[in-house]
């Protein structure tokens, strides 16, 4: 039988990267951060050396032709982007600068008018500093407080204990799709069916699920759903915040200025509808353009191969760094996708990330934006590997051959 991996040309999709052909201390490159920032196949390179040769103007402000055709191209982006998560209608989707972005729209936007003392901010024990951070901030100044439900030692949610925590308190929830450090996929259909249940909203994380997994909002049922273009093969400063209508109609504007407007006078201030109501000044053009070519180049090679390929790779390199001496892996949940974190007895994540990329390989060392998850297991940092579709076999190999020099030299 024909394996998702025999099947694939990797060959022909490395090629579509122009990155990956170079060499890093003399060494070929073997990049493996891509939960970090994704690398760029060339027709998204292309698409924003495009826009800015034959396209560049302003949006939604001029009616000469290249503003027009930079019009155009950007609201197109909006329309990839909500066929990309299955919303309802491209005025669901908001663009901001990422993940981060799109949260403190809704901490501040949505959840501070409803907090009030003694109110909870519900999230998991495996957050990026992302999906807590914000509501810290808005639950200081309202005298609310930030709760996290417990995980198991193997990195999954305890949901019966997460649905324990949906007291009358909770007004909001918020849940990363797929971890950044343990690559848990989370169940989030059912998170979001207990969570309606109780009428209290869920916000998604997506950052590290849209690159690696089929995305419908629709499906999974939950109120906000956040992704991030830089790990989606786009540039960087791009990303979405996908909301129900009825949210976005309720919800005042996180900042002001131009574009969000309906009307100014120094009586009052009428604004936009949703989505442009939350995006004042001139946005990324180009970089959204590029968000745009990204999702085309995803629909092509197709999520569901997307998935295969990563998790034939993810069990293939999980086998591998389990077979090295005094490695610890962090995160083995039944459900995951393409994240590896560990750690080597005795070395430091910093000093072994050092001197892997000595040997030509990019992995990231420290605590990943996720502070109390590395609280949790009791160390200061892991090493991770990262991997996405373009990534093969043969760079696992080089990965553990590279550690084993590492383990050598340091003993």
């Amino acid at each position: 039988m024909t394996s998702a991996r025999d099947a694939f040309d990797v060959a022909r999709i490395r090629a579509d990267f122009p990155i990956l052909s170079r060499r890093v201390h003399g060494k070929p490159l073997v990049y493996l951060d891509s939960a970090n920032t994704s690398q760029k196949p060339q027709a998204v390179i292309d698409a924003v050396d495009r826009f800015y040769r034959e396209t560049n103007a302003n949006v939604a402000r001029a009616v000469h032709a290249l503003g027009e055709a930079a019009t155009s191209a950007y609201e197109s982006a909006r329309d990839k982007l909500a066929r990309f998560v299955n919303a309802t209608t491209r005025d669901e989707v908001v663009f901001t600068s990422g993940t981060t972005q799109a949260i403190n729209t809704v901490a501040y936007s949505y959840v501070l008018p409803r907090l009030s003392p003694g109110d909870e901010i519900l999230v998991t024990r495996m957050e990026h500093h992302a999906n807590i951070v914000p509501w810290q901030l808005v639950a200081a100044r309202t005298g609310a407080k930030v709760v996290p439900a417990p995980i198991t030692p193997s990195g999954e949610l305890i949901v019966e204990e997460f649905v324990a925590r949906l007291n009358p308190r909770v007004k909001i929830a918020g849940v990363t799709h797929v971890s950044n450090v343990l690559g848990t996929i989370n169940p989030i259909r059912e998170l979001a069916k207990a969570c309606r249940a109780r009428g209290i909203p869920l916000l998604v994380d997506g950052s590290q699920a849209a690159p690696h997994l089929r995305v419908d909002v629709q499906a999974l049922g939950c109120d906000f759903y956040a992704l991030t273009g830089h790990k989606l093969f786009g540039p960087t400063g791009t990303g979405i915040l996908w909301a129900r209508r009825e949210h976005l109609a309720a919800m005042p504007p996180f900042f002001g200025g131009g574009e969000m407007i309906r009307t100014v006078s120094f009586d009052g201030t009428t604004f936009a509808d949703a989505p442009h109501k939350f995006e004042a000044g001139t946005p990324n053009i180009a970089g959204f353009v590029g968000l745009g070519a990204a999702i085309d180049y995803v629909n092509e090679v197709g999520l569901d191969t997307i998935g295969a390929v990563e998790r034939d790779l993810l069990a293939y390199a999980t086998e591998a760094l389990k077979s090295v001496p005094g490695l610890r892996l962090f995160g083995e949940a039944k459900e995951k996708a393409a994240v590896l974190s560990f750690l080597i007895d005795g070395v430091h994540a910093h000093d072994l990330a050092t001197l892997l990329d000595q040997e030509g390989i990019a992995v990231r060392s420290g605590h990943h934006c996720a502070h109390p998850l590395m609280q949790f297991f009791g160390v200061p940092a892991t090493a991770r590997a990262s991997l996405a579709f373009y990534n093969t076999r043969d760079e696992v190999d080089a990965l553990v051959a590279a550690i084993a020099k590492v383990r050598k030299l340091l003993a």
